[in-house]
């Protein structure tokens, strides 16, 4: 067994990044290839790109190096604070885009949306329950190296 190894940290991590994946993935095909948005909500953009494709990008780099960890391939330790790096930018990425959808929550409440909030609100509980658990794998294992 590696040293400092967390498997059911590094499992729900993954499993989070998958289920992150399949959800920008799919909010993202529908908007590639229908030109409009999922769930009949509005369809913020950042940069000119849709928001829904940078989720997709970071879920992608969050599952391939927690896959890499989960395998063996990369240290956990250098994988999760990449993971810990990437999901915290997951989180501000996700907040500026839920303050941009904020008058609309405020005016007409959780009607506003089909699933009750903003599909990035969804994004941005998954970023953080990533970030706590990755933070939990990288303190366990500088705890372990410093004993």
């Amino acid at each position: 067994m590696r040293p400092f190894y967390t498997p059911k940290a590094e499992k729900i991590i993954l499993a989070l990044a998958v289920a992150g994946v399949l959800f920008s993935g799919y909010l993202s095909a529908v908007k590639f290839f229908t030109k409009g948005c999922a769930l009949n909500e509005p369809c913020p953009y950042v940069l000119g790109y849709p928001a829904c494709w940078y989720g997709l990008a970071m879920y992608l780099a969050i599952f391939i190096a927690a896959l890499l960890s989960d395998l063996g391939y990369a240290a956990a330790v250098r994988a999760h604070r990449f993971i810990f790096g990437m999901s915290g930018l997951g989180i501000l990425f996700s907040g500026y885009v839920i303050w941009g959808e904020l008058p609309a929550l405020l005016v007409r409440g959780l009607r506003a949306y089909t699933l009750g909030l903003p599909s990035c609100a969804y994004g941005l509980i998954m970023f953080v329950m990533i970030s706590i658990l990755s933070w939990r794998v990288v303190r366990a294992s500088t705890r372990s190296t410093l004993s």
